[in-house]
């Protein structure tokens, strides 16, 4: 867990910290994967220790993986007001464009919060901006506002892949498709982690087709026998008391080895998370 998270929680009374840590990391651990039971355990979190900020952040970021925007939005306003950070207004903004208000969102992009982000941060409202442009059918805008020195620059940082690809997508929207496959290879050039689908989107612009291997395998063997034909010959003596075969044949014997599961439990108040993690949400 983030240094800063667990000295938030120095305010708890031990036990309660611990109750709460527990379920916050199970949020970091879940929330890419299955953002429901993220959700769940964010809100055992929030039960137990609502006045402190990282558990808002995180029941923040819960609500957001679920689309629950209204919900998410008011999560983060109070982390912000508790914080006094900024580095909660992109995804604010964000959540803004969820609940069908972009221009909202845009009217974020220009205010005075946005020049206290770092770079990343300047870059993720760079990017909610641009997308809110798209909202608004203002597409020319949006290439317009994801053109800029972070994009422009041959160094690979954390958000470059989703900045070219975010650029990518929208002059293929704009039907500028040389420059569109141009900007997916650069995107997934730089994506070294698959944060992007950049590697397919520009084999689709290639006219490759990928197959499933294992689906055409199954498909191929659906017409085979599943095992050779066992032939003999059967002689009776004179008196017929007396049965005598040859023959030859092949198969396959499997033993399935049993193996068992120990299903874990859900979400629990009194801490017992599934598995350990770290990080928010």
């Amino acid at each position: 867990m983030d240094k800063d998270v667990r000295q938030e929680l120095l305010s708890l009374p031990k036990t309660l910290a611990d109750d709460v840590a527990r379920n916050l990391v199970m949020v970091a651990r879940l929330i890419d994967e299955e953002p429901e039971e993220a959700y769940a355990y964010s809100r055992i979190a929030l039960r137990l220790a609502s006045r402190v900020a990282a558990v808002r952040e995180a029941a923040g970021f819960a609500a957001y993986a679920n689309q629950k925007y209204s919900e998410a939005l008011a999560e983060f306003r109070a982390a912000r007001r508790m914080t006094g950070s900024a580095e909660l207004w992109p995804v604010m903004a964000d959540c803004e464009r969820g609940m069908g208000r972009p221009e909202r969102a845009l009217a974020m992009a220009g205010e005075p919060e946005v020049r206290r982000l770092d770079k990343a941060g300047q870059v993720e409202m760079r990017l909610v901006a641009a997308g809110a442009r798209r909202d608004m059918d203002q597409l020319d805008a949006a290439i317009v506002t994801l053109q800029s020195p972070e994009l422009a620059s041959n160094s690979v940082q954390p958000w470059t892949a989703r900045l070219r690809y975010a650029y990518a997508d929208a002059l293929l929207a704009a039907d500028r498709e040389d420059e569109a496959r141009e900007w997916f290879a650069k995107a997934a050039d730089s994506d070294k982690d698959g944060a992007t689908d950049a590697s397919d989107r520009l084999a689709e612009l290639d006219g490759v087709e990928f197959v499933d291997a294992l689906e055409e395998t199954d498909d191929s063997g659906e017409g085979e026998s599943s095992g050779d034909v066992e032939t003999g010959t059967a002689v009776s003596d004179a008196e017929g008391d007396q049965v005598t075969g040859t023959g030859t044949g092949t198969g396959i014997e499997a033993e399935n080895a049993g193996a068992e599961t120990d299903e874990p439990a859900g979400p629990s108040e009194t801490g017992e998370p599934r598995e350990n993690g770290s990080g928010q949400g």
